[in-house]
């Protein structure tokens, strides 16, 4: 029997291993399938693949094909020849609607995530839905879009474009300069700027009069002195964002941002000197890093710890992260989605 052509917007999750996306692209070709359009997200328990394929073959048959090569959570539904446009083009488009009707933000919203339903909620929003069909994304302090999307759930790369193009509706900010001043709770106050090459001796000061147990939760070793190389990299604007916490002529935390291989995700550490722990500090900086990288554009923040670094554990915790443990039982992985960080 002859099967007519059909478009199918196909949505996997993989492992993130090399050859999963071949595996799944040749599954594709196996059953006359031609790929048109391909995505590639990072989401809480491993990357999304999502195609738009024109393939002569029953969804259900594309699902298991996906199956059999490693697909998990694999979702086929009809797609129509509107979906092919260029993504980042109708983005762009959507976007300059908004800058002149920011009015529409729900209905753009709607428009850009395909969602089947956006309307504006009032209260505080909830960011942690046990459904993930249904996405919220902040708008102000207590007001928020709230979409609906049966057939696909959203991604935290989702989440993290509706939470980029919302700030196109909201007010322009002031513009901040290359350091800002922070309050902590208990009134001591802050500098923090990004890191450059001038903070060498200072950096390494900071570690001077960190104890064993804050360098070896930062590095995983007690590490004795900061590698120049090491701070090199760290100063390197093409492989990361860091940044310092300044008081009183001294550095006294660092907080750094790694670029890593893996799409829309970087990977963050966080070093206080032991006299500014437990006042705010880190989460501080860690905040600053979160909207460093949304304005990156990075959909996802990572981080690995020591299972004993309690303070580390919270403060990620405090910014909605996800905790899991991983194949060694002394470490602990976080994943933060940057367009769903915790409110202050």
């Amino acid at each position: 029997m002859l099967v007519a052509m059909g478009f199918l917007r196909i949505r996997t999750t993989v492992d993130e291993r090399p050859g999963r996306l071949a595996s799944l692209a040749a599954a594709l070709a196996d059953r006359g399938g031609n790929i048109l359009g391909l995505s590639v997200q990072p989401d809480t328990d491993g990357t999304v693949d999502e195609f738009v394929a024109d393939i002569p073959a029953h969804p259900e048959t594309v699902r298991q094909a996906l199956e059999a090569a490693g697909g998990r959570r694999v979702q086929v539904v009809p797609a129509t020849a509107h979906e092919l446009t260029d993504e980042p083009t109708r983005a762009l488009l959507l976007a300059s609607r908004l800058r002149s009707m920011p009015w529409r933000l729900p209905e753009l919203l709607a428009e850009l995530l395909r969602a089947d339903d956006a309307r504006w909620i009032y209260g505080e929003p909830v960011h942690d839905l046990p459904d993930p069909t249904l996405l919220v994304v902040p708008v102000a302090a207590r007001r928020a879009v709230r979409l609906r999307r049966g057939e696909l759930p959203f991604t935290s790369t989702e989440a993290a474009r509706a939470a980029a193009f919302a700030r196109l509706a909201q007010p322009v900010a002031e513009q901040e300069g290359a350091e800002r001043g922070v309050k902590l709770a208990d009134g001591a106050e802050v500098t923090l700027r990004p890191l450059t090459s001038i903070y060498r001796e200072a950096v390494r000061d900071l570690h001077d009069r960190c104890s064993a147990e804050s360098r070896r939760f930062r590095y995983f070793t007690a590490l004795p002195a900061l590698p120049e190389r090491v701070f090199d990299r760290m100063c390197d604007r093409n492989r990361g964002h860091a940044l310092v916490a300044g008081h009183d002529g001294q550095v006294v935390g660092m907080a750094n941002l790694l670029f890593t291989s893996d799409p829309g995700s970087a990977e963050m550490a966080v070093l206080v000197e032991d006299r500014w722990q437990g006042r705010g500090l880190g989460t501080a900086m860690a905040r600053a890093l979160v909207n460093a990288a949304r304005d990156l554009g990075y959909a996802e923040i990572r981080a690995t710890m020591l299972s004993d670094n309690a303070r580390m554990r919270r403060l990620l915790l405090s910014l909605g992260a996800t905790l899991c443990y991983t194949e060694d039982p002394g470490v602990v992985a976080a994943r933060l989605p940057v367009g769903v960080m915790a409110s202050a």
